[in-house]
This record gives structure tokens, sequence and C-alpha cells, in this order.
């Protein structure tokens, strides 16, 4: 059985934009990489249930710097650009679909905001709202030029949660029907913890936070009556005497909600934790990812394969993965992806 997965980088240097790849799951091997979408530093990707794929847009063109979020229509073969919605400033850091309400959510990382937009029936966007993150800023220098929304996308209820790396705080916001936003809770981390991304167990209310700056994970029980966030605990991704730069980046849940995934850029690592009864967590595995930066990973179909993109170095490893311990196996690596940032499978 082949499975596809679309890999979205930064055009810095080699690339030119999303790429595919084939997961060939009988032979257990990564193959067929190539270029299927021309954009500028499409570094994230979302992909509806029409298979419009909605892509984080840098576009160079003018004179000034201008970004945003494009929209590619992926019926087709070569696919074939929709929509780029962008304005002067820099682009989007992640997107997000949300098909109860056909709205997508975009988390600017540089200008600090985040934005909802409707979908319309042709697959393209209309802005409908946008919400500056404020707080003061953490303590440390990845912090000191204001707020850094990295993350946004929606609670077990079906609220959105916002992860803001520069202001050490965590949002909630109810979404009306029209897409307009209205916080109902914040939580401030740690000082220099640094949220990026979270993940949620649903049917336990339980969110795994991330903190990029701290290579820290959070155990965060969400409340839905009064949408509060309460941390539980919090554990490195990173052994204890690793003084070198490190950046924790990526986290995924196995469906069977066992296991949880962290990727480590700087160690360049794959930490796995096991969860525990109590939604706690305990340290698994430390794994090499076999290249630099691994800055995003995803699971093939049934979960016994985990492919992970090393930006730095330009390629991507294979692991086979025991459903019982957690555990990866390193089976393939050095498979050429120029500027990896995201992979997703396809639907």
């Amino acid at each position: 059985m082949i499975e596809k997965f679309l890999i979205g980088t930064y055009t810095i240097n080699d690339s030119e934009g999303i790429f595919e790849i084939e997961l060939d799951n009988d032979k257990k091997v990564l193959q067929n990489a190539r270029l299927v979408a021309k954009i500028d530093s499409p570094t994230y990707l979302a992909e509806s249930k029409k298979h419009i794929v909605y892509a984080v847009d840098r576009n160079m063109a003018q004179p000034d710097l201008r970004g945003g979020v494009a929209s590619f229509d992926f019926n087709q073969e070569p696919a074939v650009l929709l929509q780029e919605e962008i304005e002067t400033g820099t682009s989007d850091a992640y997107v997000a679909i949300d098909e109860g309400r056909q709205l997508v959510y975009t988390a600017n990382y540089h200008m600090g905001y985040i934005s909802v937009y409707a979908i319309q029936a042709d697959g393209t966007l209309l802005l409908k709202d946008r919400v500056q993150s404020l707080g003061e800023v953490g303590p440390r220098p990845q912090q000191a030029d204001g707020a850094h929304p990295h993350y946004a996308n929606l609670t077990p209820d079906g609220r959105l949660i916002v992860c803001d790396l520069g202001t050490d705080r965590v949002h909630v916001y109810d979404i009306s029907a029209e897409g307009q936003l209205s916080q109902v809770s914040e939580l401030k981390t740690e000082p220099g913890f640094g949220p990026r991304n979270i993940s949620f167990v649903n049917e336990k209310n339980i969110g795994y936070l991330v903190g990029e700056l701290a290579s820290q994970v959070s155990v965060v029980r969400y409340h839905p009556v009064d949408g509060q966030l309460e941390v539980l605990e919090t554990l490195s991704t990173i052994p204890t005497d690793w003084t070198e730069h490190n950046g924790a980046a990526a986290i995924k849940i196995s469906s069977d909600q066992r296991f949880v995934y962290i990727t480590n850029r700087g160690h360049d690592s794959i930490a796995v934790f096991e969860i525990q009864a109590d939604g706690s967590l305990t340290l698994r595995q430390l794994i090499p990812s076999e290249g630099e930066f691994p800055r995003d990973f995803n699971f093939n179909a049934d979960e016994s394969l985990l492919l992970v993109a090393n930006q730095n170095s330009d390629n991507m490893s294979l692991y086979e993965r025991d459903a019982h311990s957690g555990q990866l196996t390193l089976i393939q690596k050095e498979f050429a992806v120029p500027e990896g940032t995201c992979v997703m499978r396809r639907i």
C-alpha cells in the first residue's frame, strides 16, 4: 500500500515549494519526492475534506515583504493555486481547518495576531476576524520583541486555543457563528517556557503543552465549563546534562492515547512519553532524528511507522513504531527533501 504525504518547506536555499512523497507501507520505505506546488516558504499545511490545501505563504514578488495564506486545489494535478490571501508583513506560522464551522485559523508569529477566515464555496478564504495577542513578554531573548502566537486550533469542546511563545501565555476563545473571537480564559506559564503547541486527549480533557524555549512539556487539564487551563506537571524533553541550544517543536499523540511524541531541534531527537492512567507522563525513549533540526513529523495511517523532517540537513527519516511500547526503531534515513518543516498525510 502506498500512502502520500505533503511536505511543507522553507524556500531559502534549494526548495521551491510543497513536495509530495510516497510511503510504501509494505517495503517500509520513503520514495519519489517531487515538487507539486511552487510557492514561497509554505512552512505549514492543512488539507480540507474537499482536498483544498491551505498553506503558509510568503510572497517575495512585491517590493515589501508580504505574507499570509494560500489556497490550492489538490483535486487536480498539478495543484491549482486558487488564492493568495496576503498583505504587508510576515507570513503566518500555523494553519488549521475547522470543518464544522467551515473556518480556517492562522497564527502569525511575527505580527502577533490570530486570523479567522470563512471558507467560501470555491475553497477561497474571506477574513472574518483578527485578534492581537497581548501580554507582557517573557524573559528570554526570543521573546523580547513581542507576542509570538505559534498555534491556533480547537479545544476538545470546540473553542479556539492559542499558544503564544512571546508572552508565555495560552489563550482560549469562544467562536461565534460569524467567526468572531471572544476570550474566555488565559493561562500564564512559567517565565521563559515559550508555549509553541498543544495536543489533547479529548476524552480526558488533558492537553500536552510544548514549551519550545524551556524544552519542556506540561500536562494541562482543560475545564470545559469555564475554559480554564490548569498545569498539573512539567517535564523536560531533553537530558538534564544537555547544555547546547535546543527548541522543542512538534507534538503528536498516538490514536490509542497511550503515547506522546515530541521533536527536539538542537538535541536533534524524538522524545517518546507514555501517558499514565492519570494523564501524567513518563519518558520512555530519546532517539536521534538522524538529521539536523527535526521540525515536524507524522504517523502513517495505522501508526506503525513515523516520518520526521529534518529541516537543516534536507532529509527525512523513517521509523517503525511498536504499538505496545511506543518506542521507535530507525529503518531509513537520508531520504532527500529540502528544508522540510511540515509533514502532512494526505486525506
